[in-house]
């Protein structure tokens, strides 16, 4: 039989504010809890594939980690 993942509730980027304990500064979004993911389609230049896939497996997740930093990013300059 197989477990369901435990989903959290709530809005994901609520975790995003500053954290006042030292010892989850450091944390991401990631350290946790394992977001939800969802399939799609998206058009990608080839080159820029090309760049994502020459180290191998987990391109997708490595596509996701870079579009995860642009995001927090500009939610930290927009808090500002």
């Amino acid at each position: 039989m197989r477990r369901r993942r435990k989903i959290v509730k709530g809005d994901a980027l609520s975790l995003l504010w500053p954290v006042q304990d030292k010892k989850l500064q450091g944390l991401k979004i990631g350290d946790l809890y394992r977001p939800r993911k969802t399939p799609i389609t998206v058009r990608i230049d080839a080159d820029v594939l090309a760049w994502f896939k020459k180290d191998g497996r987990r391109y997708q997740s490595r596509i996701n980690e870079a579009l995860r930093k642009v995001m927090e990013r500009e939610m930290r300059a927009a808090e500002k």
